[in-house]
């Protein structure tokens, strides 16, 4: 059967900056047809809001870097998965971040108290280079602009979606690969600092043509979200369902 992008959502289950909790970690879902096909990142928090709107467990992660406020629930989540017997969940992991996953949260000693259990049993490790397959679907990954080389990594479904993950301004990637068709979601909040793109970065970076694609993510609060619209962007908010197919929002 063929899909198109239209068939496909992105919902965010948090929108906010790692240092500020109102707005939830950042964290997106894409859907297809309103079914969750892949979650990206899973911070603080992230396991109960993907509950809350899907009464279950992800089947299957992209991870794009290591900070807590992107994998601190992971640990929740092995419990869980081992709790209720479910099937070993799908966790994609740039390749140079496994032994930073690794050492955050798979060398805790006695990961129930029960014992027996281990982090990575409730998990199918797939390591990732430059692209995967996932439910028919392949996705390219990129190297972003996080403080430290490599450290970050957007993910990319080619005609439908980009999603920048925590970087600065990356022109060199949204100018020359993608297609011209994609949904692109990118950091920013009002201010910059070496890991975030800030407002003002923005215009100076990119485009009008490829701004107006733009949905923004992981600002601060609702104040900094207001700002953004103000500055003629559109903001995503913990909730919210955006179509990949149009420019409206669910």
């Amino acid at each position: 059967m063929t899909r198109n992008a239209s068939d496909y959502s992105l919902k965010f289950l948090g929108t906010g900056s790692g240092g500020q909790p109102d707005m939830g970690c950042s964290a997106a879902v894409l859907e297809l047809n309103q079914q969750p096909l892949l979650l990206i990142d899973c911070g603080y928090g992230t396991l109960s809001a993907y509950r809350r709107h899907y009464n279950r467990l992800p089947d299957a992660i992209f991870i794009t870097h290591g900070h807590l406020d992107h994998i601190a629930d992971l640990e929740i989540l092995t419990v869980q998965a081992r709790l209720q017997q479910h099937p070993a969940i799908r966790l994609y992991v740039p390749l140079n971040l496994i032994t930073l996953l690794h050492q955050r949260l798979a060398t805790y000693p006695g990961a129930m108290a029960e014992g027996g259990h281990n982090f990575w049993q409730s998990f199918q490790l797939l390591p990732v280079t430059d692209t995967f397959i996932h439910q028919d679907l392949t996705f390219r990954m990129h190297a972003t602009r996080h403080h430290q080389p490599g450290s970050s990594h957007a993910l990319h479904l080619p005609g439908v979606f980009f999603y920048s993950g925590d970087t600065r301004p990356i022109p060199e990637i949204l100018c020359h690969e993608l297609s011209g068709q994609e949904r692109i979601f990118h950091d920013c909040g009002l201010e910059p600092n070496p890991s975030h793109t800030g407002l003002d970065d923005l215009a100076r970076e990119y485009p009008p043509a490829l701004r107006q694609r733009f949905v923004l993510y992981h600002y601060a609060n609702e104040q900094a979200a207001a700002a953004l619209e103000q500055a003629g962007y559109q903001v995503a908010r913990p909730g919210d369902s955006i179509s990949l197919g149009t420019e409206s929002n669910a």
